[in-house]
């Protein structure tokens, strides 16, 4: 069972924070040497704790609701969105290919089922999630393996053994 990891994506958001300040910094710092005064530079912590808002917001979202990807010898269980949520069971019959994909920082482990119809049925904001994960990852059940609290060897090292040959792995 593969669970979200909260450190390691506490320490993504924290350097897009540490990135996004610096950004900042810099031509305020430059302005409020000039005659902008202490006012410019109160403007980046402002800034920056109105931004962390949404981003913890969004941590929080992503690392709570329960395990990313569950497998055991007769299929797998995988989350369908990737907030909160909703998983989605699969038995090694049903499941055609799985594959790992990266798209920037992330790097998840996609599973495409045989039958285009699964999944169907399981609410407007699955279908929307889905839909975007089907565009960059070409199928709607991705879990991630870079941030998860397990690592890709692992991972890949139990679905490949609990598969034993049912779907292609690779």
């Amino acid at each position: 069972m593969a669970r979200p990891s909260l450190g390691r994506r506490a320490l993504l958001f924290g350097g897009l924070m540490l990135f996004i300040g610096l950004v900042l910094a810099c031509p305020i710092g430059i302005a409020a040497s000039g005659d902008g005064g202490p006012v410019l530079l109160f403007v980046i912590p402002v800034f920056l704790l109105f931004a962390a808002l949404p981003l913890g917001l969004q941590l929080w979202l992503v690392s709570s609701g329960g395990p990313l990807l569950a497998v055991g010898p007769a299929g797998l269980w995988i989350k369908t969105r990737p907030t909160r949520g909703q998983a989605i069971w699969l038995p090694w019959e049903a499941i055609d290919r799985i594959y790992l994909r990266r798209w920037a920082l992330e790097k998840m482990l996609c599973v495409k089922p045989r039958d285009p119809r699964a999944g169907t049925g399981l609410g407007a904001f699955t279908a929307l999630d889905s839909g975007m994960q089907q565009a960059f990852f070409g199928t709607g059940f991705t879990a991630t393996v870079r941030y998860a609290d397990r690592s890709e060897e692992e991972i890949m090292r139990a679905v490949i053994g609990y598969a034993a040959g049912r779907c292609r792995v690779g």
